[in-house]
Formats: C-alpha cells, structure tokens, sequence
C-alpha cells in the first residue's frame, strides 16, 4: 500500500522535521516524528539513542509512546505517523502493533528501511494490521538535514585525528 506526494502532508511532516532538528542540536542523529491525529499532533519525538544510550529511543518509538499516553491506549486507531526517515524493522513493528492507520516518511532509508525500501513490514498480509504508506514527502529537506549531519561528523573526525597526530608528533 504505497501512495506518493500528498501536499497536506506537508504541514504535519515539517513538525517532524523541526524535531528532527532537536536532535541534531544534541548530536544525535537529525531524525524526528509525530503522530497526528483528528488534526493535532498527540506523539512527538526525535532520535535520542545516544544521549540516553538506549538502542530503543527512535524518534519514532518516542512519538508513539507520548501517543499512546496521550489517548490512553496502546491503539492508535486513526493516526498517522509523520517521521523524516523512513522506518527500521523496530519501529515498523512497534507501527503494526499499535495499529497506527498510515505512515508518512521522507528519507528511503537504503540501510534499514522497512516500509518499502529493503521490505515493507507495515504491509505484510501475515500480520493481524496493515498501515498505509506515503513516501517522499519533503524528502530533499529530510535527505539534506541527514546528509549534511554525517558530512560535518566526518569532518570533526578527521579534524581530531589529524589535532591528534600533530600533538603525538609534539
């Protein structure tokens, strides 16, 4: 079940975006999501794994338990899913299994994406719930904010190695 570019989804996708860029500005990587539904956003979160060194804290993960909080449910029957990369196998399960309506992304995620890229767990026919997928909305920006994150990370690397080598050589 994949659709393409849907111009309402705009609005709700630069909210993940803006949470995206929390986590950039804590050094994690630039990944965020919300879940809307009824038209306000009820979950957000960005990626948070190394700052609490939790292989579970996704952007998404996060979203959908201030989600699930916030309906006091752990079905989040009518909402949709608004993240800036596309989903790894952990989240599209944790997608399924709160039988969250749709999922929006940005960024195809080559590595780990399972909402259509290397498979699509949102949509496998043996599991109890199916969520629909929406793919590429914003993805220049959401593409560019990851790009641009490793580039400068590359570059502080080789800058230390190279601080370092020059002290070593002192």
């Amino acid at each position: 079940m994949n659709i393409r570019n849907n111009d309402p989804d705009q609005r709700w996708m630069k909210e993940a975006v803006a949470e995206a860029e929390k986590a950039e500005d804590k050094g994690e990587v630039p990944i965020g999501a919300v879940i809307v539904k009824d038209n306000k956003v009820i979950g957000r979160g960005h990626n948070l794994r190394e700052s609490v060194q939790l292989a579970t804290s996704h952007a998404e993960m996060t979203a959908i338990q201030g989600a699930c909080e916030a309906v006091g449910s752990w079905r989040l029957v009518d909402c949709t899913l608004y993240v800036t990369l596309e989903p790894c196998p952990m989240c599209a399960g944790a997608i399924v299994q709160s039988r969250i309506e749709r999922v929006v992304y940005g960024a195809a995620d080559p590595k780990a994406g399972c909402c259509g890229t290397l498979m699509n767990l949102t949509d496998e026919p043996r599991f109890n719930h199916q969520a629909y997928v929406t793919s590429g909305i914003m993805e220049e920006t959401c593409s560019n904010l990851l790009t641009s994150f490793f580039r400068k990370l590359r570059e502080r690397k080789k800058r230390n190695k190279a601080e370092f080598m020059e002290e070593k050589k002192g």
